[in-house]
């Protein structure tokens, strides 16, 4: 079973972007545009991980990982964001964020922080030395 990603912006070119960089790395993808549809799609499937944008229409991301963090607290959640302020990274991770990833960021950036939020089971990546 591949792990599913839930990624949540509500810029599309943000959401193909991680689309492409995971779905060649195994994982399952669902692409949402705001927070709600995001906690639709979290009562009907059960995902591994979040990639959440900060800034959207609506209900901001930030908004979502409190209702995450209160329904579903074990998921990890990865905060994208293009202002990446303290404030926001220290909001972030006071929220419990387990990643920050400032936008634009290149595939490599975006696997490197999956892979480093997500639990490696069976890894067959052991042999590498320590990023840098």
């Amino acid at each position: 079973m591949s792990m599913k990603i839930l990624v949540v912006d509500d810029e599309s070119i943000v959401l193909d972007s991680c689309q492409k960089v995971l779905e060649s790395e195994g994982f399952d993808v669902y692409l949402v545009p705001s927070a709600d549809k995001a906690l639709d799609a979290m009562k009907n499937k059960n995902f591994g991980l979040l990639l959440v944008d900060v800034k959207m229409p609506g209900h901001d991301g930030f908004c979502l990982m409190r209702e995450v963090k209160e329904k579903w607290p074990d998921i990890p959640i990865i905060v994208m964001s293009g202002y990446p302020t303290n404030d926001t990274i220290t909001d972030g991770t006071k929220m419990g964020a387990a990643a920050f990833i400032p936008k634009p960021f290149t595939p490599d950036e975006l696997l490197e922080t999956v892979r480093q939020v997500i639990p490696q089971e069976g890894s067959h990546e052991t042999d590498e030395g320590p990023g840098d």
